[in-house]
């Protein structure tokens, strides 16, 4: 007996090894082939960018970049990776992608890319010889937070909270907010992972540029979220920037902001509840949900900011009349009105053309036109040129 327990103690042991091998043979099987290492963007020193993309078998690749104006065919190497170098490239973060026979693709040996719900592309970052506003330095530090709140129509919402350096550090200490908004397809993530928001303050606050402050960046599709959360399919864009769609789908971003998640993010952290203390700011769809919140909650905000966008004359005139018609109460109440546009922006004509509705009617506005279009490069700037006039 002794000798049969030992034998079936050995076969026993036997099988669990062969069984463990089995598995883990399973388990390696059903690993992806890893392939040749594939680098790519390489940012060289003299500013040219190295682009690299696996597919031994496409016929032909492209690369599609923001810096250039069409896009440049790839050239086939060895073990089918496709290659090419480009520029060199003026300093800044850029979205690209690649074509591959036809399809566009994000770049796979990437990790940074462009948050937004109707395209997907790679960032690269070609530093400055100085660091440019948006770069990362040797500087305290902010955090950026992920959060959801109860919003409208009894969804959850979701947002981006930047709070400066020193916030956890100081725990009696108050500060202004900034509620900023994305464009049109863009995510509540796009200020943050594009337009490097985070860091642009870090930098003047250290600066001494910038007032510390609470930075807020929601999600500005309200309609798609209602309609995903209760199972419907995402709706598509209003066709109209000014259209009956597209300004009750402003209204209901506006009762979400000031109904819900003002409310929640005054509750949760430590700000300076009033309208002096608070401003808001957006781009592109985000500029127009800026300007219509605001101008109809003016009790709600004291600092205004559109980047790349505006109101029509016939809209100011149908639902913010007081604006200019009253314009020495409109000045008083409002201690920065901002307007910005590149002067290769596709909004340009509407965004001069809201200047000089606001000019005629003596409204106070402060303005910036740069070169480029309707581009995160222009954000960048816009961001890092209005924030330390905020709560001044």
């Amino acid at each position: 007996m002794h000798y049969k327990h030992i034998i079936s103690y050995v076969l026993n042991r036997f099988r669990l090894l062969l069984w463990g091998l089995v598995c883990l043979s399973g388990i390696v099987l059903a690993q992806p082939p890893r392939g040749p290492l594939v680098v790519s963007p390489q940012v060289n020193a003299d500013k040219t960018v190295t682009f690299r993309y696996l597919a031994p078998a496409a016929k032909e690749v492209r690369l599609s970049a923001q810096f250039e104006k069409a896009p440049v065919p790839m050239t086939k190497g060895d073990q089918g990776i496709w290659s090419v170098t480009v520029g060199p490239v003026k300093p800044d973060i850029y979205p690209y992608s690649f074509q591959v026979d036809g399809v566009t693709v994000m770049d796979p040996a990437n990790v940074a890319f462009f948050p937004n719900e109707r395209f997907k592309a790679s960032l690269v970052d070609v530093p400055g010889d100085t660091p440019l506003v948006h770069a990362m330095r040797n500087v305290p530090h902010g955090s950026v937070n992920y959060e959801y709140y109860p919003a409208l129509e009894g969804t959850t919402g979701s947002l981006l909270v930047y709070t400066p350096p020193g916030y956890d550090q100081n725990p009696t200490k108050k500060y202004p907010v900034f509620y900023l908004i994305s464009g049109t397809t863009d995510t509540e993530e796009t200020f943050f992972k594009v337009g490097r928001t985070n860091l642009i303050l870090d930098n003047l606050i250290a600066e001494g540029k910038t007032k510390p402050m609470i930075i807020i960046m929601p999600y500005g599709n309200i309609a798609a979220r209602v309609v995903e959360q209760k199972g419907g399919t995402k709706p598509a864009d209003p066709t109209v920037r000014d259209g009956a769609d597209a300004v009750k789908r402003a209204n209901d971003f506006a009762t979400d902001l000031v109904s819900h998640v003002i409310p929640y993010v005054e509750k949760s952290y430590r700000t300076l509840n009033n309208r002096d203390n608070r401003a808001i700011g957006g781009f592109s769809r985000g500029g127009g949900q800026t300007l219509r919140t605001a101008f109809g909650n003016m009790d709600k905000f004291a600092w205004v900011c559109s980047y790349s966008s505006y109101l029509s004359p016939t809209e100011m005139d149908k639902s913010f009349p007081q604006i200019g018609s009253n314009a020495d109460n409109t000045n008083k109440q409002l201690k920065l009105l901002w307007v910005s546009v590149g002067s290769d922006d596709f909004l340009y004509k509407g965004t001069v053309e809201f200047m000089d509705y606001l000019k005629a009617r003596k409204v106070s506005y402060k303005s910036l036109i740069t070169d480029g279009g309707h581009t995160w490069m222009n954000v960048k700037k816009y961001v890092a040129e209005t924030t330390p006039l905020l709560f001044q």
